[in-house]
């Protein structure tokens, strides 16, 4: 079974979630379809539909996260160096055509959240600048459409 790459605090992230949804979320969905089920005719009852839903939900979510887990790879950025992009890296880059700076680190895809300025390592932007090194331009196809990057600074932190 492949490895699947992730940051130490991705997987403490997903392993809190995980110790929420089997202590918190599961007996709070068990209780409220116990509540539902005593309020009678099931067929047309609409709190136990919605509390059966929200549990086929979180059983689901359970099984993901375990899977994840069970094959996840945690690298320590911290301990990587260098100029090249690697997993785990800080990158700051600027668009060649209009100077725009993005600044953002390459996580594992249970772990990228825009937002957070975490993209995934399955990102087209992240397949591009792995392996390239400070100076280095990168043509990454965007939903802008074609873009020129150039590669400003490398960090792991």
């Amino acid at each position: 079974m492949n490895k699947v790459p992730m940051t130490h605090i991705g997987f403490e992230r997903l392993e809190q979630e995980l110790k929420n949804l089997k202590s918190v979320e599961r007996p709070a969905v068990i209780q409220a379809i116990a509540e539902a089920r005593e309020h009678g005719d099931l067929s047309e009852n609409a709190e136990y539909h919605a509390a059966r839903e929200r549990q086929s939900f979180i059983e689901g979510r359970i099984q993901e996260l375990e899977a994840a887990l069970s094959v996840a790879q945690v690298i320590n950025p911290t301990t990587l160096s260098g100029d090249s992009v690697k997993f785990g890296a800080t990158v700051v880059i600027v668009d060649e055509e209009d100077d725009e700076e993005l600044k953002f680190q390459i996580v594992g895809a249970y772990e990228s959240n825009a937002d957070e300025g975490k993209i995934s390592i399955t990102a087209p932007i992240a397949r591009a600048l792995i392996g390239k090194s400070v100076g280095d331009s990168v043509e990454v196809q965007t939903p802008k459409g074609r873009r020129h990057y150039e590669i400003l600074m490398v960090m792991y932190v």
